[in-house]
């Protein structure tokens, strides 16, 4: 998995990831997006064009930093994702805890 800082747009971090976010990988998520989160970020949105595929280990950790942005009442939202990582948000009922827009424009348009 390769996560990159993708800039930052109207107070909000722009984070993209590709490859796949399985048990190995999932502790970076974490980490990557823990750290600014500690720092005082409030508003991310994490671009899931990239990502090929997503474990329960990776669900647990975007489930993770998504209760620790809320618990700042901050807000994380994902973007553009895979029609397979999407059915698997779905099915989860990961869409009903962090909001899914088509887009990282649309994202930003509801912030």
């Amino acid at each position: 998995m390769k996560i990159h800082h993708d800039g930052e747009k109207n107070d909000c971090i722009l984070v993209a990831v590709e490859g796949r976010m399985d048990a190995v990988s999932a502790p970076e998520f974490e980490t990557f997006l823990g750290n600014p989160i500690d720092e005082g970020a409030l508003k991310i949105i994490v671009n899931f064009e990239g990502l090929d595929y997503i474990s329960s280990a990776g669900l647990r950790s975007v489930f993770v930093i998504a209760k620790k942005i809320q618990g700042k009442n901050g807000e994380i939202l994902v973007a553009s994702l895979h029609d397979t990582v999407k059915e698997i948000f779905e099915i989860s009922g990961f869409d009903t805890i962090i909001p899914i827009h088509e887009s990282v424009d649309s994202a930003l348009e509801t912030l």
